[in-house]
């Protein structure tokens, strides 16, 4: 998560060390990158989630906690502020209300901060959201002076979880967000009042991001009835619509920003290889970029952040091969300076391509497949390995480096994943349907692939197994039993099985707002989620199971583990198990994580042999 300072001589990054637990803030000054100016080492478990520069001398850090290496670190909700030098730390929000400068006069202050945006030019504020636990239904928005701890009340809007998007006049324009209730409700300000305007039944069609340079008119991503999320432009009001970039396939995913006053030059879909469309190719910010990715072909050139002035850019350079670097580049004299890479142990010559390939499933509807195919094999009757993502909803796999496909295809594995529905980057209506279709519509659009790939010769029918963590855990016990001798085996990592014990156990139904999103996304008719969980139909799983589980797993709590396993030795099914103390919702630990994937190669290898011979 590197940022570069406003001025453009310093960059701040998340450092994460070999033991996998432990992570600091690095400030380095970009003209030496052999040692960090500053170290703020976070307490175990903990790292920033968040960095701003409010100055050029001033960071603040939103706070997060690890939960497992395959989900997203968890904000906390806390915010701190420290000189890139690391002096003067000082707590400006959370739940320690007896830390820092402050703390004398807001003992009652406890709750969650985010980071809402920040002025430009940088002056040492910023705009920070506020969910207060004395006051849950309320949003509030402040603007903060990072350096004195200092706040002004910008807004507050009585309904909670909400996201404030604010002008360049300094005041908020509107909220949005998701409710209690889990539903998308946006709000515009009028009149001092703030104003509910949700455009369609299907909610979330219309977000707002930013306003134009000129401040008259607003960019924000819009779905038409609930198709692919396009880039618009449009008044504050709603008038003069303007449509500036679509597909339909796939959603707008990234924006590709001028320095400031911020404006969007190019796009690329959340589908597919990913692909630049120009908005006005002959800027001259347009023409860097085409010109950097002409530099490094085959890869996406990603601008991060300009200093203020326009004169530095920070951008990074990834692909399918390669997990990234980072650069910085004199937008003057056009010098590039390496910065450095994400995971320089990875050779990317050694790394197997990713294919993103369109099929249709037996509704009708063309989904995304990604093929990850070992280096040098033939795309004929290769054994393959399915590889469902987690999540399931709002979720998706995409073209780029990803560790477990790397992993499987360089052991000689054909890999596939599938967007199903369900997945993020098709729009709401494709999102929306993965809704209650955990054991029923979702795996029947991965067996659908898995037909694909075998219909194609892509993949030997006698040599497929399924692997998979979070929801892919459930898909890889729930597809085998929907689809009886497709598969040979099953792989099982930080899974949910009892799909009922979700409201019960797990930090999902710890929130009202975590509750109802398991009430939408999943359902809550006992029998259905009964019929639907593994954990109970044991029996009718007919292949090797390994089930591998993190003992301190709060998303996906170890009761689920041994539920399944009490299930599949009560049905007397053949398993193999591997469970760790201190690990989450999947491993950090690096001993544990060589020892996982030596145990996953030797049971793919017992159940559909070895993989086909590496490139020399």
């Amino acid at each position: 998560m590197p940022q570069l300072s406003p001025d453009g001589k310093h960059l701040a990054v998340n450092m994460n060390y070999a033991d996998g637990n432990s992570h600091a803030l690095a400030v380095y000054d970009v003209a030496d990158m052999t040692r960090p100016v500053s170290l703020l080492r976070l307490p175990k478990y903990e790292l920033a989630v968040g960095i701003t520069w409010a100055s050029n001398t001033r960071l603040v850090v939103e706070k997060g906690k690890q939960v497992g290496s395959i989900d997203q670190p968890a904000a906390t909700g806390e915010v701190i502020a420290t000189d890139f030098d690391g002096k003067r730390q000082d707590y400006l929000y959370g739940f320690e209300t007896q830390t820092g400068s402050r703390a004398g006069t807001r003992s009652t202050d406890r709750g969650a901060g985010f980071v809402a945006g920040q002025p430009t030019p940088a002056n040492g504020h910023f705009y920070m959201t506020t969910y207060s636990w004395e006051s849950q239904d309320y949003s509030t928005l402040y603007d903060v002076d990072a350096e004195r701890n200092t706040r002004r009340l910008m807004g507050q809007i009585k309904v909670s979880g909400m996201d404030f998007m604010v002008g360049g006049d300094g005041k908020a324009h509107y909220a949005y967000g998701r409710n209690d209730d889990w539903k998308f409700v946006l709000y515009h300000q009028q009149g001092g009042s703030w104003v509910q305007v949700n455009g369609d039944a299907n909610g979330n069609s219309f977000i707002p991001l930013f306003f134009t340079p000129d401040q008259q008119r607003i960019y924000a991503s819009y779905s038409a009835d609930g198709g692919p999320v396009t880039l618009i432009a449009q008044d504050e009001n709603g008038g003069n619509r303007k449509l500036i970039a679509s597909d339909s396939f796939g959603s707008i995913g990234t924006m590709e920003l001028t320095p400031f006053p911020y404006q969007p030059f190019a796009t690329v879909l959340d589908t597919g290889v990913p692909k630049f469309t120009y908005i006005d190719a002959n800027l001259p910010v347009a023409k860097l970029h085409r010109a950097l990715s002409l530099k490094f072909p085959g890869s996406y050139v990603h601008f991060v952040n300009f200093s203020e002035d326009g004169g530095k850019l920070l951008f990074s350079v990834r692909s399918d091969r390669d997990p990234g670097s980072y650069f910085l580049i004199d937008t003057k004299n056009y010098k590039v300076l390496k910065l450095f890479s994400v995971e320089p142990w990875i050779d990317p010559a050694r790394m197997a391509e990713r294919r993103p390939l369109r099929f249709k499933s037996s509704n009708g509807t063309e989904l995304e497949a990604i093929l990850t195919i070992p280096k040098g094999a033939d795309l004929s009757k290769l054994p393959m390995v399915l590889l469902p993502h987690g999540g399931p909803i709002d979720v998706q796999d995409d073209w780029f480096f990803d560790d477990d496909a790397q992993f499987l295809a360089s052991r000689g594995y054909l890999v596939l994943q599938v967007n199903y529905r369900g997945s993020s980057g098709r729009g709401y209506n494709f999102r929306n349907a993965g809704y209650r279709q955990w054991g029923t519509g979702i795996q029947q659009d991965l067996i659908d692939a898995v037909k694909w790939a075998i219909s194609e010769d892509y993949a030997d029918p006698q040599r497929i197994c399924i692997y998979g963590a979070s929801f892919g855990g459930y898909s890889a016990l729930m597809a085998p039993i929907r689809a009886p001798g497709m598969f040979k085996c099953a792989i099982g990592y930080a899974g949910i099985y009892d799909m009922g014990m979700r409201y019960k156990k797990g930090d999902t139904q710890e929130s009202k707002a975590g509750r109802s999103a398991l009430r939408v996304q999943m359902g809550d008719n006992p029998a259905e989620l009964a019929a639907n969980s593994p954990v109970n139909l044991a029996d009718k799983i007919d292949v090797p199971v390994f089930l591998i589980h993190g003992e301190d797993d709060q998303r996906a709590p170890f009761a689920h583990a041994k539920a399944m396993r009490a299930a599949l030795e009560a049905a007397h099914k053949p398993y193999e198990w591997m469970s760790k103390p201190g690990e989450g919702h999947g491993f950090y630990d690096e001993k544990n994580n060589i020892e996982l994937y030596t145990k996953l190669q030797a049971f793919l290898e017992k159940n559909i042999g070895p993989g086909v011979p590496p490139a020399p």
